[in-house]
């Protein structure tokens, strides 16, 4: 079984210092998770809820204390989810977005722990035919051992109440039913068979070679990416307010182990005064664009003279190649 440990006190204020400085913000710095400084936190955490797991617990089960052992893993075939981890009473396995698979880290504590709790590492035992090396576990902040699956730390929902529920799936969209593979569940191609291999989720920002603007930023669904030349990017602001947003919707965020070919530095969560999370690239607001209708499209570039598609580094296209 694979062992993970936290990364060092040193190297985690090096992270936290090299984030805070990246960028500046109107309302406070850069917190390390998307959050100003010095402002209230938001009502809604993203993770569904805050009940405690089944109707009598009370309070989060943690990996350290009464949290249900796993014990025999397993899989079933959902309909609409594909291959699907469970534990050996039959409930269902979750990863979360905002973790981290290399190194293993969990993002999930405190009131997020209470509606998903932590699946204890103690005990688990690979499902029949998956391989056991995907199966490890990573120490939490409370000193208890968190099941992995291929370095993604695994919870159940508290919302699930019978075996088989997959209520948590795409709650917040950042939880998803597990695959045996450690990747989000779904479905098989069509006619592909039981062991047919499923394409790799796609990365939540990576890049597309456009024939007529070069190498551009695309999010998840393969739409382009692009900025907006009255922003700011120190102090981080956004010059799209109100109506202009319909057009140029924002970027929602995406966790730095979710992206491919793009620039990390300035890579933060804006907390925009209208309350809306949005993504920055080399600390510059990114939007999509409302006429685009399908990947590939490019309408939005060069509308009004300011409106581009974003570069890898986050500089925007001026001109076609």
């Amino acid at each position: 079984m694979k062992t993970w440990r936290s990364a060092s006190l040193v190297a985690t204020a090096a992270a936290v210092l090299a984030l805070t400085t990246a960028c500046g913000q109107d309302k406070g710095e850069q917190s390390p998770k998307g959050q100003n400084v010095g402002n209230e936190a938001p009502a809604d955490d993203g993770y569904g809820s805050d009940d405690g797991y089944g109707s009598d617990s009370g309070s989060a089960a943690g990996a350290k204390g009464g949290a249900k052992a796993a014990g025999q893993l397993a899989v079933w075939d959902s309909k609409k989810l594909g291959k699907v981890v469970t534990d050996s009473a039959g409930f269902t396995l979750y990863r979360f977005d905002k973790d981290s698979a290399e190194p293993p880290e969990s993002n999930c504590d405190g009131a997020c722990a209470k509606a998903w709790p932590v699946v204890p590492a103690k005990g688990a035992k690979a499902p029949p035919g998956v391989d056991a090396s995907l199966i490890g576990e990573v120490a939490r902040s409370d000193g208890g051992k968190q099941l992995t699956i291929d370095g993604w730390p695994m919870y159940r929902f508290a919302k699930d109440a019978e075996p088989g529920d997959v209520k948590g799936q795409g709650v917040g969209g950042t939880w998803f039913a597990a695959a045996p593979d450690g990747k989000k569940a779904k479905p098989a191609a069509p006619g592909g068979g039981a062991g047919a291999a499923r394409p790799a989720d796609p990365a939540g920002l990576s890049t597309r070679e456009d024939p007529e603007l070069g190498e551009i930023v695309v999010d998840k669904n393969g739409m382009t990416v692009y900025r907006f030349t009255k922003d700011s990017a120190w102090p981080m602001k956004s010059a799209c307010t109100g109506a202009c947003l319909k057009k140029w919707p924002v970027v929602e965020p995406v966790a730095k182990n979710d992206t491919k070919g793009v620039l990390k530095k300035g890579f933060v969560t804006f907390n925009r005064p209208d309350g809306l999370k949005q993504q920055t690239l080399d600390c510059w607001p990114l939007y999509t664009f409302a006429g685009d209708a399908k990947p590939g499209d490019t309408n939005g570039q060069g509308v009004g003279g300011t409106w581009f598609a974003a570069a890898p580094d986050g500089k925007p296209v001026r001109a076609a190649r």
